[in-house]
């Protein structure tokens, strides 16, 4: 039985539960297994379908680790996070709900790396499991995408504004960050922007997935209530943490860049589909209290950071027709479908259905570099709901392209992944111009897209020994190489001879003779086995491939030469499983062949 005294406390984490039964043993669990030294504070919001009995049972079990907080009326969850914050006695906090768990080691990975970097807040991989209209927390992608010992609120840290995170709780207390008592919701949000505000270090765990959301309908914590807030309610909140913001970040980039994040998320998100639900009247509250937050906090260096969308918001909130035509828009149904996928020469012939229900408008294709996030756009022929288009693949730089269609209507434009039909394969890689293009789908959605350069999937191709013949000391190597069913030449860089035991590696010059078909001179071999690889550059990442020999004959003899008093056996030859082509270098000295003459003898 563990108890508070077996361990020191890294880590206090802080539960909300409310009528959650079904998902906390699950959550607890999760929380127990965690290799760190933790404090489990549990407060509970009058639950009454077996939750408490549960939280009983397990507190029981772990005395000194899990404590329970009941709370016998209903009460704002900015109340329930501050109860159970005053009883932290952990060098870190981490906020949780009930229905949510965490992954196995979350904690212990967090935690070292606010350790490592002095981090006052770090941000763990959140993750969506299943589909939902439940859950109100945004998963951020910028910010997640690679772990960071520091970021900064420009690199997309400020995206993620829910309290799913681990606190430094000295930082806490030293600057008195609390979940404002007033707001009815949002209090995590308007708790982040204060501890941002206020961090030196904020890092990010991404190669790992540290929180588990698990959507669900009918509540099961507070959170799940503001999944369906009141937008009145939620802008009138969402002053509170924009003026805090205010408080600590002078005029500037900074500040514009972080006002953008909320017009874009909180305040023009309420012109979109609760705009649709609310009522004429409520509708007209809705655009007074954004023209209002408008007033007040829309500079020009933000009105120069919108998309199209809120641009074209902010230049309507005076016809409110207009605004029910763009919120009909964005919400309306899309479905698209890519039907049929063919190289046409150096293009890349793409043909499906796209529809965005009640509306007719503009189709393009519009390819993102997943990087850089640079766009290209791609014309199409359109005939009803069903269009073609010709992607040049050979306009495109290197990178990964993720293949979107688009529909844009009323200056919306509705993007999405283009998704294949269940039965269609992805054609082969193509090579053109120095460049390999491989187009793929996606394993789980099966959406399409185009690796430019390799890096992503192993390029196919294929290089076959022609010859390999003794020009002095010297190997001299000819052979063919293909990319894909493409001659492959012109990529030629280097041949390269990697040593099997030691990793060693050397570089060859080499040169195309053909369209196909190349040469290279070989030597200067230390000892050991030599395995040959030919380098392409083929528009990514170099690559190689392993020199292929369909017929031993075409290998040369062993050649031996003494230099010295060093005797050198170098012998070409195809291995045994693959056919490879390796050198097997052997040296010698009198004394060897002295040995090795002897135990001849003696075996004889």
């Amino acid at each position: 039985m563990e108890t508070e005294s077996d361990h020191r406390v890294d880590v206090s984490v802080l539960v909300l539960t409310r009528n959650c039964r079904a998902h906390l043993d699950r959550c607890l669990t999760s929380l127990l297994v965690q290799r760190v030294g933790k404090q489990i504070v549990v407060v509970d919001d009058s639950s009454s379908d077996g939750t408490r009995d549960l939280l009983d049972l397990y507190a029981a079990h772990h005395p000194g680790v899990i404590k329970v907080i009941r709370q016998d009326r209903r009460t704002v969850p900015a109340r329930l996070r501050n109860r159970a914050l005053a009883e932290a006695t952990g060098r870190y906090v981490f906020f949780c709900d009930g229905g949510d768990h965490l992954g196995p080691d979350a904690l212990r990975r967090m935690v070292a790396a606010a350790d490592a970097n002095s981090s006052d807040i770090v941000l763990g991989k959140i993750v969506r499991r299943g589909r939902s209209a439940g859950h109100p927390v945004r998963l951020p992608e910028f910010a997640f995408r690679d772990d960071a010992a520091m970021v900064t609120l420009l690199d997309g840290a400020y995206e993620s504004l829910s309290c799913f995170k681990l606190f430094r709780r000295a930082t806490l207390e030293r600057h008195g960050i609390q979940f404002d008592e007033s707001l009815t919701v949002g209090e995590d949000l308007a708790f982040t922007v204060h501890a941002y505000c206020h961090a030196g270090v904020i890092s990010v765990v991404a190669g790992h997935d540290c929180y588990h959301l698990t959507p669900r309908r009918g509540g099961g914590h507070p959170m799940a209530e503001a999944a369906g807030r009141d937008p009145l309610a939620w802008l009138r909140m969402i002053r509170t943490p924009l003026e805090l913001m205010a408080r600590h970040i002078p005029p500037g980039a900074l500040r514009d860049h972080l006002l953008l994040r909320h017009f874009r998320l909180d305040v023009f998100a309420q012109l979109g589909a609760p705009f649709l639900a609310a009522c004429d009247a409520a509708r007209e509250k809705i655009v007074m209290e954004v023209a209002d937050i408008c007033a007040e906090w829309l500079t020009d260096g933000v009105r120069a950071r919108f998309g199209d969308v809120e641009r074209l918001r902010a230049a309507s909130l005076d016809d409110h027709d207009r605004l029910v035509r763009l919120a009909h828009v964005e919400t309306a149904s899309m479905r698209h479908r890519l039907l049929e996928l063919a190289w046409i020469g150096d293009r890349l012939g793409v043909s499906g259905s796209v529809s965005l229900a009640g509306f007719d408008g503009e189709v393009r294709l519009v390819l993102r570099e997943r990087t850089s996030q640079r766009e290209r756009s791609v014309p199409v022929a359109r005939i009803a709901d069903r269009f073609g288009a010709s992607i040049e693949v050979t306009s495109l730089t290197s990178g990964i392209w993720d293949v979107h269609v688009a529909v844009e209507c009323e200056g919306v434009r509705r993007l999405a992944r283009l998704r294949a039909d269940p039965v269609l394969v992805a054609p082969d890689a193509h090579f053109s111009s120095g460049v390999v293009a491989v187009p793929f789908l996606t394993r789980s959605q099966g959406y399409l897209g185009l690796d430019v350069g390799g890096h992503l999937l192993r390029v196919p191709g294929a290089v076959r020994l022609a010859r390999a013949e003794w020009t002095g000391r010297r190997l001299r190597v000819e052979g063919q190489v293909h990319v894909g069913a493409t001659p492959g030449a012109v990529a030629v860089r280097h041949l390269i001879w990697r040593e099997r035991a030691s990793g060693r590696e050397r570089r060859q010059p080499v040169v195309a003779t053909g369209s196909h078909t190349f040469a290279a001179d070989a030597g200067g071999f230390s000892a050991g086995t030599w395995d040959a690889y030919l380098e392409l550059d083929v528009g990514g990442p170099l690559t190689r491939f392993p020199v292929k020999v369909d017929r031993p004959e075409e290998l040369d003899g062993t050649m031996r030469w003494w230099s010295g008093l060093m005797r050198w056996t170098v012998r070409p030859y195809a291995t045994a499983v693959n056919r490879r082509l390796s050198t097997s270098v052997h040296v010698s000295t009198p004394f060897t062949l002295l040995g090795s003459a002897m135990r001849k003898l003696g075996a004889s």
